[in-house]
C-alpha cells in the first residue's frame, strides 16, 4: 500500500527493459535467430547504460 505512490528510479526502469528484451530474445531464439541476436544486442546496450549509472 505504501509503495503505491513510489516512482521507479531510472535504474529500475532500465532493469525492467533489460529483462523484457532478454525474454523476447529467448522466445525468438527458436523461430528467428537474427531477430533474437538483435534483441540480445539491445539488451547489452541497456546493461551498459545501467552500469554507467551512479
Amino acid at each position: 500500500m505504501f509503495g503505491l505512490f513510489n516512482k521507479k528510479t531510472k535504474k529500475e526502469k532500465l532493469q525492467a527493459q533489460y529483462a523484457k528484451l532478454l525474454k523476447e530474445a529467448h522466445s525468438l531464439s527458436t523461430t528467428n535467430r537474427k531477430m533474437s541476436d538483435a534483441k540480445v544486442f539491445e539488451a547489452e546496450q541497456v546493461m551498459k547504460q545501467i552500469e554507467r549509472l551512479p
